[in-house]
């Protein structure tokens, strides 16, 4: 079995992979936490789907950070049978996502997606328009900036899984 440091590292350089040749922020990071942690369904990485260019292209919430959520959540989050919640599951799963926006917000100074490319970049894309994805694509979204963002969200969602000692409940990708 994997040490958890080596499940990081995986996780990482499979998200920057899975960027790079896919796109789509927020099913990468789901991605490549599946393959190398396990603990995501197919059903969370098909709800992603829409999350990518901070959601539906505009720009707001990061696709890694929502989709960081999203395996957070997997992982410890109130599920529908027990909507009342009386273990309180939500909150702690509201807290461990504070954790990755917060990580979010020292790395990049904001968890919005336009504000991320404003750091990495120097300005921001308007995804949804062809000649704005040419020019992201020239400044090496895909190449390096959004792919380390990625990267650095799935490392960022599994060491906190880990200081939580909820990876040790989740049987690892194999």
């Amino acid at each position: 079995m994997a040490s958890t440091q080596d499940l990081i590292q995986q996780a990482a350089q499979l998200a920057f992979a899975y960027e790079r040749d896919y796109g789509g922020c927020a099913q990468c990071v789901l991605a490549a936490i599946r393959n190398s942690a396990g603990g995501i369904s197919d059903d969370v990485f098909l709800a992603a789907t829409g999350l990518a260019g901070g959601v539906g292209l505009h720009g707001r919430a990061c696709g890694a950070l929502t989709g960081g959520t999203m395996a957070i959540s997997s992982y410890c989050g109130r599920d529908y049978a027990h909507f009342n919640d009386p273990e309180g599951r939500r909150f702690i799963t509201l807290r461990l996502c504070g954790k990755l926006v917060d990580k979010f917000g020292r790395e990049f100074g904001s968890p919005d997606c336009f504000d991320i490319q404003l750091k990495l970049m120097g300005r921001w894309f308007n995804l949804a328009d062809p000649i704005e994805k040419a020019a992201f694509l020239s400044a090496g979204g895909h190449e390096d900036k959004c792919t380390a963002v990625c990267a650095k969200a799935a490392q960022w969602v599994l060491e906190i899984l880990d200081e939580e000692g909820l990876l040790k409940n989740h049987s690892h990708a194999g």
